[in-house]
């Protein structure tokens, strides 16, 4: 009797033990994809579950977007550019069902593809397009990634291009290539701003012309401005309707000047020599 009573005891304990190892708590961000003797049974949703070991078999699924990165590949662009391109993959489980029925595992899948999409699409753009058109690629990434991941219950929410690597020589041709574009805008948009200047004071010299009070208020203007400085060397240029009266007079009071230096001692020689060439005349005649 103490035996069967052992006996009984054991195997209350093993069941107890059983029963406990048979409960799971599934959080609310995860699904249980559980199988009983092989066969597949519904989608256990979060809280206590009753998984019994032996019979049942659970696979724990994670809702939640997954971070992926993509290691460096080596890829060639459409113009024969070697390069080095890596990436984020940002994705998430929608059927728990398929990503374990579908696929071994979902995330090896998922990486790999990912990968091969990356090398495959990065080569049929050319370097420009890479560096400049990133979201075009971005959104070409995920529209190839998701066609094949959908039946595994894998959908990819983000696909991001991190770094481009190029070598060193390509790096030096697109900057002396940049440096030459901006040196060809910095002359047009120069020429630009010299043609409008040159506008600008054209019709700024037609209404001044106009007013000649306009004109002397700008002259007035430019002094003031000009008189700011004490150690600048002013050269004041005057208008010639200004000074023209007076350049006209110049030559008579040059006569006039000539005429009083020579005084009344010219006039008195003039008249002894006029005197002397009629006493001249009168001896000639005797």
């Amino acid at each position: 009797m103490t035996a069967w009573l052992i006996v009984l005891i054991l195997l209350v304990v093993l069941v107890a033990v059983w029963l406990l190892a048979s409960v799971k708590i599934l959080q609310e961000y995860e699904r249980g994809v559980s199988f009983r003797l092989g066969r597949l049974r519904p989608v256990l949703e979060p809280g206590l579950q009753m998984i019994f070991p032996g019979i049942d078999k659970i696979v724990r699924v994670d809702l939640r977007i997954v971070t992926l990165t993509i290691p460096p590949q080596d890829v060639i662009t459409k113009d024969n550019v070697p390069a080095r391109v890596n990436a984020v993959v940002l994705f998430q489980v929608t059927d728990p069902v398929r990503s374990v029925m579908a696929v071994e595992n979902h995330a090896v899948a998922t990486s790999q593809m990912s990968q091969t999409t990356l090398r495959s699409v990065v080569g049929r753009a050319d370097l420009d397009t890479l560096l400049a058109h990133r979201a075009d690629l971005n959104e070409d990434l995920a529209r190839s990634i998701n066609a094949q991941t959908e039946p595994w219950g894998v959908q990819v929410k983000v696909v991001e291009i991190k770094d481009v690597e190029i070598p060193q020589a390509m790096q030096r041709a697109m900057a002396r290539e940049a440096e030459a574009e901006r040196e060809r805008r910095a002359k047009i948009i120069n020429a630009h701003g010299e043609l409008q200047a040159s506008e600008e004071l054209g019709q700024a010299a037609e209404i001044l012309s106009r007013n000649p009070a306009s004109l002397q208020l700008r002259y007035l203007q430019t002094l003031l401005e000009l008189g700011a400085d004490h150690n600048s060397t002013v050269v004041f240029p005057l208008p010639m309707d200004i000074i023209g009266p007076f350049l006209n007079k110049v030559p008579q009071w040059l006569d006039q000047q000539g005429a009083s230096r020579q005084g009344p001692g010219a006039d008195q020689n003039a008249t002894d020599q006029n005197a002397t060439g009629q006493k001249t005349d009168v001896k000639t005649h005797d």
